[in-house]
């Protein structure tokens, strides 16, 4: 006889009902979780996704370096734009309250180990933000109030750390000491910089430095106050995550800043609120520096997050 016949014949002698009888359901599933159980791994990761090495997690655990440049131009607007755009809870500084920040950075970051820095498009990426003053309980905070990036890790950072991050296309002169395709850090020295989004351009700028400086502006330099919230999955029940965190960077290793002359022109698209929002009054000055800082948490100031719905 064949030998698939014989095995057809065995499988017909099977009896189900005493197999079913010895191995109920119960003891069938019992034993499956136990292999499963003696099988499963943790899952490990700073941010998702989440894998049993952790290695596929869009950023590391902190703490984050950073080493770049920053051009900055201060600007005034109406003081009742910088309000409208605070949430209710925050006040406007008491000095000069209409003073805003526009920032373009050109960074290189990394974690502990600086394995990114081997891989410089895990590493490297550029960000243009905006930022205000607020005072929260008496103490004067900075406040990034908008601000696009290049790669998808610095938008996930920015949000665990408050920041309103969305993508963008930045472009900034950079300043290299020899060759004439590069300005130099000296009296006269022209940097042009440029954000765009969704092939919008939203801001452009034109620094020209005149001589150094004590500081590079005034708007950003005090610790960050931001609101970390994400909305319940079930519609219309408020925030479950919703709190006021404060931060600042440590171990701040900072260059020589410049000041000088500043252009600032500021656009709106169908997506994105800017000129509307923060429109230009008055230039201030135009900055340059060169900075390296390092970010290792921050503190909590309110929480009125609910965690239930």
């Amino acid at each position: 006889m064949p030998k698939f016949l014989l095995k057809v014949k065995h499988f017909q002698r099977f009896n189900r009902a005493a197999f079913l009888t010895k191995y109920s359901d119960a003891t069938l599933y019992s034993d499956t979780n136990d292999w499963y159980g003696s099988h499963m791994t943790e899952l490990h990761g700073f941010f998702p996704p989440l894998t049993p090495t952790g290695k596929s997690s869009l950023m590391p655990k902190m703490p984050w370096y950073y080493s770049g440049t920053l051009l900055t131009v201060e600007y005034r607007t109406d003081p009742a734009n910088v309000r409208a755009i605070l949430p209710p809870k925050l006040d406007l500084a008491d000095d000069d309250p209409g003073a805003v920040a526009f920032i373009w950075a050109d960074w290189q970051s990394c974690s502990e180990g600086g394995a990114e820095l081997l891989d410089p498009v895990r590493s490297q990426y550029l960000e243009a933000f905006v930022v205000v003053r607020c005072q929260y309980e008496g103490v004067t905070y900075s406040r990034c109030v908008a601000i696009w990036v290049t790669k998808d890790f610095a938008i996930a950072r920015g949000w665990f750390q408050g920041y309103p991050k969305k993508l963008g296309n930045i472009a900034v002169t950079r300043i290299f000491n020899h060759g004439k395709a590069s300005p130099r850090l000296e009296n006269g020295a022209k940097l042009g910089a440029s954000v765009a989004a969704y092939d919008h351009r939203l801001a452009s700028a034109v620094v020209t430095l005149r001589e150094p400086a004590e500081t590079n502006g005034f708007v950003n330099g005090h610790k960050m106050l931001h609101s970390r919230f994400m909305p319940s999955i079930t519609p219309g029940l408020g925030n479950s995550l919703d709190q006021l965190i404060a931060m600042g960077g440590v171990d701040a290793d900072l260059g020589q800043p410049w000041k000088g002359d500043a252009e600032l022109h500021l656009s709106d698209s169908q997506w994105d609120e800017l000129d509307s929002l923060l429109p230009v009054k008055e230039i201030i000055a135009g900055y340059y520096r060169e900075v390296g800082v390092t970010f290792n948490g921050g503190a909590l100031i309110a929480d009125t997050s609910n965690p239930t719905i």
